[in-house]
């Protein structure tokens, strides 16, 4: 098990069984925004040729702030902000090209292939999207899910 924060996790009964039978899912507690942004460049290292991450939470999570993390590490130094509006927001670094897709507004996910979806899922680009569950089965496999939950103050952190 891994932490990001000052505390461990504690053991939750049932749960904690499900995470000793489930090697492949990492849980972690964020506790501020400098470790959400740390956990974002750690998995910038798992992704420097390209991939499809899912960003699964509520409103106010630390999906974007997430995203940040990982753009910096990847060398990305200008403003990161949600594409809420637009759907996605571009990022062309010096060896990757980087989209971040907020689905939140997604009425239809027809509306997917209206933009060019399957032009985005290249092989060559990082994918990061929020909200993937607006897209219906128009999205690949994801090569890692993150899922973001309130836990108080901090956040709690499963990676599949």
């Amino acid at each position: 098990m891994h932490v990001i924060a000052d505390r461990p996790l504690q053991p939750l009964g049932l749960r904690y069984l499900y995470e000793m039978l489930n090697p492949m899912t990492e849980y972690l507690q964020i506790d501020n925004e400098a470790a959400m942004l740390a956990l974002g460049a750690t998995l910038a290292a798992r992704f420097p040729r390209g991939g499809l991450i899912t960003l699964h939470g509520d409103l106010g999570a630390g999906k974007t702030t997430l995203v940040r993390g990982l753009l910096r590490a990847l060398g990305h130094d200008g403003i990161v902000k949600s594409p809420t509006y637009t759907l996605v927001e571009p990022y062309s670094l010096a060896d990757l090209s980087v989209y971040h897709f907020d689905l939140y507004r997604l009425t239809d996910p027809e509306e997917l292939e209206y933009m060019g979806i399957r032009d985005y899922l290249r092989p060559d680009a990082l994918c990061l999207v929020e909200w993937p569950e607006q897209a219906g089965n128009s999205l690949p496999k994801a090569d890692l899910q993150v899922f973001i939950h309130h836990a108080g103050d901090s956040r709690r952190v499963e990676i599949k």
